[in-house]
């Protein structure tokens, strides 16, 4: 597994369990939206400043392995 994944979390109390940054409230799917949109990483990075440059890198490895009908399987964490 691509250890970039490890930064990747889903938590079912949050954001409706769909993977997240980091434990973050920052769905995978966003980052990749804005890539998709023409926003640079720089651009993502300053307008989410809890984030680090491998959290974009993690979401687009993220992608990778889906877009390869691939399940990746990542640990479900449970709030409090």
């Amino acid at each position: 597994m691509n250890p970039l994944l490890k930064r990747i979390t889903i938590d079912p109390n949050i954001c409706f369990g769909k993977p997240c940054i980091r434990g973050t409230r920052i769905w995978v799917s966003l980052i990749l939206d804005f890539l998709a949109g023409g926003m640079t990483i720089e651009e993502i990075l300053a307008e989410y400043p809890d984030l680090q440059r491998e959290d974009i890198y993690a979401a687009i490895a993220y992608g990778a392995e889906m877009s390869r009908e691939r399940y990746v399987d990542i640990a479900t964490e449970a709030t409090g």
